[in-house]
């Protein structure tokens, strides 16, 4: 088999700075690359491990009302998720910058110590910020309905 790994995720951004400093300053990302694509545009590259965030320049209004809670239900992208070691301090270290749209919430009754939050980036995506998820030792078969 070939490699395989998550590589990317691309932002439409109305303002690209202001996408960058979110993911830069509150979740280690790091500025990798720049790359011109003509029309005096520009993809800006974001790194945090082998992860990279693509930043675009939007060019047209979002469609619809922006998502809410912890994402659209209708087929799209949901959220994009982090792991951290403590919600709460997370969410103090993003201050003011932190637009929770739903939680914190706490699932001990799936998962002991799992508790989550969902934030809105500054082009409102959702953004997940979870701590406790453990993977179960056995999971079932998915259920059709």
């Amino acid at each position: 088999m070939t490699l395989l790994k998550v590589s990317q995720m691309a932002i439409s951004c109305k303002d690209p700075i202001a996408t960058e400093k979110f993911y830069t300053k509150y979740f280690g990302f790091k500025r990798a690359r720049v790359a011109p694509i003509g029309n005096n545009e520009q993809i800006v590259f974001l790194k945090l491990g082998d992860m990279y965030l693509e930043l675009f320049q939007a060019k047209g209004e979002t469609p619809g009302p922006l998502a809410t809670q912890d994402g659209p239900t209708y087929p799209a992208w949901r959220h994009f998720g982090f792991q951290v070691d403590d919600v709460d301090a997370k969410l103090a270290e993003i201050g003011n910058d932190a637009n929770i749209t739903l939680g914190p919430l706490n699932f001990d009754s799936f998962i002991p110590g799992w508790r989550t939050v969902w934030v809105a980036d500054p082009d409102g995506n959702i953004v997940e910020i979870s701590q406790g998820y453990v993977d179960q030792d056995n999971p079932p078969p998915l259920q059709v309905n």
